[in-house]
């Protein structure tokens, strides 16, 4: 099932996605601006669709920290046993854009994004990038449409198995910069680095973007909040297709 967007018959396609989210807004304009791409709002603004619409990058941001607070409140109750390092290793891995593109997988969530058209024909409602913003945007959709205690049910209950893994110390995780160097130094070759290459917006919100590489071979770009997080992102995307890249 693929639905470029809510359209005419909108109303049904917002019911079936609050459905599965397991949450009931009061203001659906909150739901439909988290799932509108700024490729759909920008289309939007330049008068092709013919109305402005806001895009769902901020929600992702405010998503991507009450996400981080839950998680790390959770196994810092949870675990108290674990070091620090630890259990960042644990939230790193639980907050990453793969883990975070999987739950909306589950979910099909890529099926109710807002998408220009342009990134409709590339593929967008499969990319793990946009898939992970999209479940950051919607965490912070219910948080302003119902507050705490709703935004922590949805949360948890996407993320009780995993949650049960760690507990019972079945789950094998590692963050995605040591996964990167692990699996570099089997194949002979040395550390990989890491080069910010370009900031953007204002101080107060600014984006990192980096790229890694390997020796003089390129490997992956990504961009985050802060140059740690865009590191584990390009190292991530790095792992994605770590054999075609070394080929």
């Amino acid at each position: 099932m693929e639905k470029s967007n809510p359209g005419e018959d909108g109303l049904k396609d917002l019911q079936e996605l609050q459905r599965r989210l397991d949450y009931s807004f009061k203001d659906t304009v909150l739901l439909e601006r988290a799932l509108t791409h700024s490729s759909f709002a920008y289309e939007r603004k330049s008068g092709i669709e013919g109305e402005v619409s806001e895009d769902y990058e901020s929600m992702e941001f405010l998503g991507d920290t009450i996400l981080g607070f839950l998680i790390s409140e959770h196994l810092f109750l949870s675990q108290p046993s674990r070091s620090e390092g630890e259990l960042s290793k644990i939230r790193s891995f639980l907050v990453s854009a793969n883990h975070l593109a999987s739950l909306s997988q589950e979910l099909d969530l890529g099926a109710f994004l807002r998408l220009g058209h342009g990134e409709e024909k590339t593929g967008g409602r499969k990319k793990k990038a946009l898939l992970a913003d999209l479940f950051e945007s919607l965490i912070a959709a219910i948080y302003l449409d119902g507050g705490f205690e709703p935004t922590r049910r949805f949360v948890f209950s996407r993320f009780s198995s995993r949650l049960e893994e760690i507990a019972e110390e079945q789950l094998d995780f590692q963050d995605s910069k040591s996964l990167l160097q692990e699996q570099l130094h089997a194949r002979g070759f040395t550390e990989p680095a890491y080069q910010v290459v370009e900031e953007l917006g204002p101080d107060h919100s600014k984006q990192f973007v980096v790229e890694v590489h390997i020796e003089d071979k390129f490997l992956a770009t990504a961009r985050g909040r802060s140059k740690k997080e865009a590191q584990q992102r390009a190292a991530e995307k790095a792992l994605e297709g770590l054999e075609d890249l070394l080929s």
